[in-house]
């Protein structure tokens, strides 16, 4: 009798751990698709300025631009980690620690876990907790960012790194993210933004061609005011990348988690049949026994 009762109190904590489970899923489904179709939406613009950017630079010869200059040997590097506050998204945030623990590696001395040669900003309570455990220096920690980033956000931390990247501070800024390629597909990466480059998917689409455009006012002053938007537009679609991954992350790690708790409900009644059978089968014998005792 104790067994197919604890057998029961099991079942039903199981019950009640896939209607939790199965509710995440459902609400991660809801933010994916959100999520997504911003992702979607800043995906064509973004392309479309970098490209702008691209040929812009490319027919301003006789420009320059500091956010274009490309520094010989890198004294200092920036690299932001875009993580996630929340945990329940399977392999999520250990994919991406695993890229930027390599980028960060490159940079620093064998053994070290600071240097005058990385500045680390991190994004996301699971991705602090691991530098805290690896006992890394980091200068900045964002917890703000959720599956909803707001542009004018993204816009302050990109400002601060214009400002850092013209002076001098830093000869590099790489971020550690996701980047969302389609619904099925999520790519742990870490991609340079700081010297401007075009992208290197659209290099490989479209062919080099030559681009003749009349400046007005001047070269200079378009491209003052192109190159930063493109640089603020690119970091902020690697915060939306982070989003929808990390929604379509956890949609799949509590999808299959329902499915477990599913086949472990069935593998539990299962048992509790047989252990009821027993039961009532071992009753039977105990009645039948005394019957046969009182003749």
């Amino acid at each position: 009798m104790a067994k197919t009762r604890a057998i029961v109190k099991r079942r039903k904590a199981i019950r009640n751990i896939r209607k939790i489970t199965r509710t995440m899923e459902l609400i991660a489904t809801a933010r994916f698709q959100k999520t997504m179709q911003r992702a979607t939406e800043a995906e064509a613009f973004t392309r479309k300025i970098a490209e702008l950017a691209a040929d812009l630079s490319a027919s301003a010869t006789n420009i320059q631009h500091p956010l274009l200059e490309k520094r010989d040997p890198v004294k200092r590097t920036l690299i932001l980690v875009i993580g996630s506050n929340r945990g329940l998204c399977g392999g999520y945030n250990a994919a991406i620690i695993r890229e930027a623990a390599a980028a960060i590696h490159k940079v620093l001395p064998a053994g070290a876990t600071s240097g005058e040669n990385l500045h680390l900003e991190i994004v996301g309570k699971r991705i602090i907790t691991w530098v805290k455990y690896q006992r890394i220096a980091y200068a900045k920690g964002y917890t703000n960012f959720e599956d909803k980033p707001q542009y004018a956000e993204v816009e302050e931390i990109a400002d601060r790194y214009i400002a850092l990247y013209v002076s001098g501070k830093v000869d590099r800024v790489d971020v550690a993210y996701s980047k969302f390629i389609n619904a099925a597909k999520q790519i742990p990466v870490v991609e340079t933004l700081l010297p401007l480059a075009p992208e290197p998917a659209k290099e490989q689409k479209k062919p080099a061609t030559t681009v003749e455009y009349e400046f007005m006012p001047t070269a200079k002053e378009i491209l003052e005011e192109i190159l930063p938007v493109s640089f603020k537009i690119r970091l902020f679609k690697c915060f939306l990348d982070a989003a929808v991954s990390e929604q379509i992350a956890r949609r799949v790690a509590m999808k299959a988690a329902t499915e477990n708790a599913g086949d472990m409900i069935k593998s539990l009644t299962q048992q509790y049949n047989r252990a009821r059978q027993a039961q009532i089968t071992k009753e039977i014998a105990e009645v039948i026994g005394g019957a046969e005792s009182l003749k």
